[in-house]
């Protein structure tokens, strides 16, 4: 019963992010930062900011963690949906009413409850949608995201099996609201949880793979999705737990989804060069306007 609640679970939120990530890339244009182009560079300073995060949560005093986890979300949600809500003080009432409810479900039910998760999934799910759109529409391209879940995996594994770091920071956060994860649980029994770094990583490369290469590439990024970043981590999770008679607190899902997405992206490439934000079509603008194709989509590959 555990594996397959897991399984549903984990799905749907995985599914639940790719989809919301693709949609709102497809539906809303977001102000472009002054950024460039992605480079190496790029990626090596996303990784530094990858280890530093979780020490500098480590750090906080507990009471403290999830006022600053608060803030991160309410800031990447202004900034991730000001194109979808113009009015600022609509805006800002909105977020301080996700916030609030994850609080005070928190306060009511307990942090092992259905409703808190259902809420603290919501916004978390809400920030990885932002996050997702910020970085694809800013510039970040299908192999940028390729090579940095790449490191990622020897991150993930290091981290949880040689230096147990994820799991120091995931008892950090038990007990406090506004957890950097979505999930369910019902009862004492039943519970699955997936990390948000691990949904950001499933929404940053099936949306740049469609946007890289159209439906052929969305189509590419929910099957590894599905079966290296949903299927295989928990089925490892629980033979690992037949087989030793100890299942793991924690099994890094990038271990099996990173390299599978690097080899997507191989796949992907045969089909010829990423599409960039300028050749890309969108629905309509903000004003509710048809969007206008630009000059250089006439010359864009097929979008599959």
């Amino acid at each position: 019963m555990t594996v397959f609640f897991q399984l549903a679970v984990s799905c749907v939120l995985a599914l639940a992010v790719c989809a919301g990530a693709v949609s709102y890339f497809r539906g809303v244009r977001t102000a472009r930062p002054p950024l460039g182009v992605f480079n190496g560079r790029d990626i090596f300073v996303m990784m530094g900011f990858v280890l530093a995060l979780p020490y500098l949560y480590l750090a906080l005093p507990g009471a403290v963690l999830p006022v600053v986890l608060a803030l991160a979300f309410a800031g990447g949600l202004s900034v991730g949906y000001q194109p979808v809500v113009g009015n600022g003080r609509l805006r800002w009432a909105l977020i301080a009413a996700l916030i609030a409810s994850v609080l005070g479900t928190h306060l009511a039910f307990g942090d092992t409850s259905a409703p808190y998760w259902i809420t603290n999934s919501c916004v978390v799910g809400l920030v990885v949608v932002s996050a997702t759109n910020i970085n694809v529409q800013g510039g970040m391209r299908l192999r940028n995201v390729a090579w940095f879940l790449l490191a990622l995996t020897v991150y993930d594994a290091f981290f949880a099996w040689v230096v147990p770091l994820t799991e120091e920071l995931s008892e950090a956060v038990q007990g406090y609201p506004y957890a950097p994860a979505a999930g369910l649980r019902v009862g004492e029994d039943l519970g699955a949880v997936v990390g948000m770094g691990d949904l950001l990583a499933y929404a940053l490369f099936t949306t740049t793979a469609y946007k890289a290469y159209g439906k052929a590439g969305l189509r590419t990024g929910t099957v590894l999705v599905l079966l290296f970043g949903v299927v295989a981590p928990v089925a490892a999770l629980h033979v690992v737990g037949a087989v030793t008679g100890h299942t793991p607190t924690v099994m890094p899902a990038q271990v099996f989804f990173g390299p599978a997405a690097f080899l997507g992206h191989l796949f992907l490439r045969r089909r010829g060069p990423e599409r960039r934000m300028a050749e890309i079509v969108f629905r309509r603008d903000r004003r509710g306007t048809p969007a206008q194709r630009p000059a250089r989509a006439a010359q864009a590959p097929a979008a599959g």
